[in-house]
């Protein structure tokens, strides 16, 4: 079952992820061309999605949550919020595409940070 946001009549999941996507566009105040810029898409196909007329491929559901910086279950209607995610998963993500090498030294980075807030040496 799909949760619903609120103010939206229930619709079938092409209409959610067209009215997400669109919400979440003027959210960040950005254009159907600024959000094609973004994401790397054509300006034509954010037009299509946000008109239920296609569906995104996987890679470009991907695309554009990350340009409007939400999660792709917000855009899907899995979830109610459209809060980008936190900190922690950004920097999850990330690590991971790191080198074992700059991994380390990223998590020694954080330990010193830790230290520091923590008022250590």
């Amino acid at each position: 079952m799909m949760g619903k946001v609120e103010g939206e009549p229930e619709q079938d999941e092409d209409h959610i992820f067209a009215r997400r996507l669109s919400a979440a566009r003027e959210m960040r105040k950005m254009s159907q061309g600024d959000l094609a810029e973004k994401s790397g898409l054509p300006p034509s196909s954010i037009s299509h999605f946000e008109a239920a007329k296609r569906k995104p491929s996987f890679a470009n559901l991907k695309r554009l949550a990350s340009a409007l910086e939400v999660s792709t279950d917000y855009l899907l209607g899995r979830v109610e919020d459209a809060n980008p995610a936190s900190e922690a998963d950004v920097l999850f993500r990330n690590a991971q595409k790191l080198s074992d090498d700059d991994r380390k030294l990223a998590l020694e980075f954080i330990r010193l940070l830790d230290q520091r807030r923590k008022g250590g040496d």
